[in-house]
């Protein structure tokens, strides 16, 4: 449900002109899908994330549930690489997308096309409205299959 607060969220900041929320909220919503395919895979993930983790209160838990809870943004592209053959090509690609949004969120257009991904607001808007929409479709197949 996460996910799909967030992709609408993201979209209410679109149509506002508020390109650099709505870049984030779209992350946000990959972000929380890409935990809940995560926990449906669980097994599966398990294999590639062994051991355990240490937190900061000496508690140790499993690895692959603390990178599900955290989903730490430097693993989601590997996440979504593992996951991609249960969950569907498609989702590597949207991976992409989500932290191509996120770094615009930080950084802004360039609109020499040097320093950033995205040189014009339209290419953002069409990404967050792309990735949005997958975002709730996949959550909505989610809902149908648990």
């Amino acid at each position: 449900m996460e996910a799909a607060y967030e992709a609408d969220l993201a979209l209410r900041f679109l149509d506002a002109g508020l390109y650099r929320n709505a870049a984030g909220e779209a992350f946000q919503a990959f972000k929380a899908l890409l935990a809940a395919l995560a926990m449906k895979y669980r097994d599966a993930l398990a294999q590639r994330y062994p051991g355990r983790k240490r937190l900061k209160s000496g508690k140790a838990v499993e690895a692959v549930d603390w990178i599900i809870a955290a989903m730490p943004t430097g693993l989601m592209l590997e996440v979504a690489r593992d996951l991609s053959q249960l969950a569907g090509r498609e989702l590597l690609h949207y991976a992409n997308i989500a932290l191509n949004l996120h770094e615009f969120q930080y950084n802004g257009l360039d609109r020499s096309g040097v320093l950033s991904r995205y040189a014009r607001l339209e290419s953002v808007a069409e990404e967050v409205k792309a990735l949005a929409q997958y975002v709730k479709e996949t959550v909505e197949r989610l809902r149908k299959t648990a």
